[in-house]
């Protein structure tokens, strides 16, 4: 008996123990809007993802965003914070490190903020590369020698909140006023999971002037704002809420300029980067699908218990949480109204999973992903 009374009073005293300790996050109740969309019509099972074929394994770690130039050069990020230009022959060259160069790079997000993490590129309009670095900041760099100049720092603050975690961006042709988004003002990139089980709505959509150099934050309050893409005619980007698995348009001209609307909600998965596609629709990543089987979803059942969510994230290791994403690739196509008019799946992840980012150019696709040892493509756009 002795050794029970002793057994139950080192339980009891783990358990107030583990009671007191305090949570990494502070999560509020979140009702989402209803069971996941079913898979039909559009969303209907396909194996369109698995048409293509993987680059460069091994060699690109992450490739999480795309870009391209007049002369067929692609270039993306990677997740050991290295810039990379892929040529037109499938050639691989380094173009520059964003943060230090070390061994330890890319082998576990400890050292990302050393080594830094090129989330969103594009090119400006002097062929200058715009990178946000999710730890460094927002820089322009030289594509040919890899000269980097710094443009707002992440420790800059922007209506006095400093930036934690750059992700994505977009640059207007009209105006070269970039458009990027903090992801969120207390968690860094490598915490994500914890931004994702917190639910917070502590990310905002911003615009730097190269002109003036003045940062304006245009939305606040957003659900980890992701991937952003502006219309053709540049009257209105659409912006991804990842967390709450949303889709907003924000009005940049006419009589509903400065405001916006949600164009889609409850969506079948998690959405990351939006892309226009060389066929005039909205390409979107969908980072981590969101099903419906024997039980809802996991964030799903959790959203509306803060008590649930903070113990959680005192016991279950971060890496943990990777066991309950399904390999499953996915890729919404939208129409300029922001409805699904398509999508492409790899329901077994055969070719890829956790896409990240769908980009065009000269008739290939690449896709993205955050932390993948390869490169997708899909040669051919096959309906």
């Amino acid at each position: 008996m002795l050794w029970r009374r002793s057994l139950l009073a080192a339980l009891l005293a783990a358990a107030v123990g583990l009671y007191l300790l305090p949570s990494p996050i502070d999560p509020k109740p979140h009702i989402l809007k209803g069971p996941p969309p079913a898979l039909e019509g559009p969303l209907a099972v396909n194996t369109r993802l698995q048409r293509g074929r993987r680059l460069f394994t091994g060699k690109l770690h992450g490739p999480e965003s795309f870009t391209a130039d007049e002369n067929g050069n692609v270039y993306t990020g990677t997740v050991d914070g290295k810039l990379w230009r892929i040529g037109p022959d499938d050639s691989l060259v380094l173009i520059t490190h964003m943060g230090q160069e070390l061994p330890e790079c890319g082998s576990s997000t400890d050292y990302e903020p050393v080594c830094g993490r090129p989330h969103g590129v594009r090119l400006d309009r002097h062929g200058q590369l715009i990178v946000a670095d999710s730890y460094f900041g927002l820089y322009s760099v030289d594509p040919e020698t890899g000269e980097k100049t710094l443009l707002v720092a992440s420790s800059d603050r922007a209506a006095g909140l400093p930036f934690a975690f750059l992700n994505g961006l977009e640059i207007s042709s009209q105006t070269g006023i970039i458009y990027f988004t903090d992801s969120s003002s207390r968690w860094g990139r490598r915490h994500v999971k914890l931004e994702v089980i917190e639910l917070n709505s502590l990310g905002r959509l911003l615009s730097y002037d190269p002109r003036s150099k003045n940062v304006t934050v245009l939305l606040d309050s957003l659900y980890m704002p992701n991937g952003i893409a502006l219309a053709p005619d540049e009257s209105f980007l659409l912006l991804a809420e990842t967390s709450i698995g949303r889709i907003l348009r924000y009005w940049l001209k006419g009589p509903k300029a400065g405001s916006k609307e949600v164009i889609l909600d409850n969506m079948i998965g998690y959405p990351d980067n939006i892309r226009l596609s060389d066929h005039g629709t909205f390409l979107v990543g969908i980072t981590t699908p969101r099903f419906q089987k024997f039980l809802p979803p996991f964030l799903d059942m959790i959203a509306p218990y803060p008590a649930v969510k903070r113990f959680l994230a005192k016991v279950v290791p971060l890496s943990w949480y990777n066991l309950l994403l399904p390999r499953y690739a996915l890729v919404l196509e939208l129409g300029m109204d922001g409805q699904i008019i398509g999508t492409l799946h790899d329901p077994e992840g055969r070719l890829t999973w956790a896409i990240s980012d769908v980009f065009q150019h000269r008739g290939r696709t690449y896709l993205g992903s955050t932390d993948l040892p390869f490169l997708p493509i899909l040669e051919a756009w096959d309906s």
